[in-house]
């Protein structure tokens, strides 16, 4: 029996556009930015900050010498919420009223640079504050694992106290799903221009 349902962020709650950010920081004048910032997982700096091995500022301090002009923190803050396009109303409505029957999470690769910034204003775009959907958020700069290493769901069901049998994990990367079913998690796929609802039609 389905308690509890587990929501990627990135592409499942959240609309993302990785080119987005991509180029706005190639136009700052760094070149390497397409190796090092992926959809699903990042390399190099990007990946120690997602992973929690890194502060805001030890980043910003890490990518500066990356580019070909002087930036400032904000240029970079600015550039990486490139990536974030917005969360569309009918989602936050869908998870408010998926609250009255389960148990409602977050579980996302992301960094401090935008989730505290960025995407708590999109959150807000209903007058609420981004805890008001959840029950509980597990994020990968906390948990300092990122998807699709098990620690992390590992992570997330002890710190939420919720068990894997019971509750179904939501993602857009094949790889999260599988290891998340490996681990006894429920899980379901939401494909590129599907919805995360389109499993409660069925």
């Amino acid at each position: 029996m389905i308690k509890n349902l587990l929501f990627d962020l990135g592409g499942v709650i959240m609309d993302i556009k990785r080119e987005n950010c991509v180029d706005a920081l190639t136009r700052l004048g760094m070149d390497d930015a397409d190796s090092m910032l992926g959809v699903y997982a990042q390399s190099g700096e990007f990946a120690l900050l997602e992973d929690g091995k890194l502060t805001a500022d030890e980043f910003r301090n890490a990518i500066r010498p990356r580019f070909s002009r002087p930036v400032s923190d904000t240029d970079i803050d600015e550039a990486l919420f490139k990536f974030l396009l917005g969360i569309p109303r009918h989602r936050l409505e869908a998870l408010r009223s998926l609250r009255a029957k389960y148990g409602i999470y977050m579980l996302s690769n992301t960094n401090p640079i935008m989730f505290e910034n960025k995407i708590r204003e999109y959150f807000a775009i209903e007058g609420h504050e981004m805890e008001d959907y959840f029950d509980g958020i597990v994020t990968s700069y906390k948990a300092q694992a990122s998807k699709p290493n098990p620690e992390i769901f590992h992570y997330a069901a002890r710190t939420l106290g919720i068990k894997p049998e019971e509750t179904l994990f939501f993602d857009d990367s094949q790889k999260n799903i599988d290891t998340a079913v490996s681990l006894g998690f429920k899980g379901y796929l939401v494909e590129p221009g599907t919805e995360f609802t389109d499993y409660f039609k069925s």
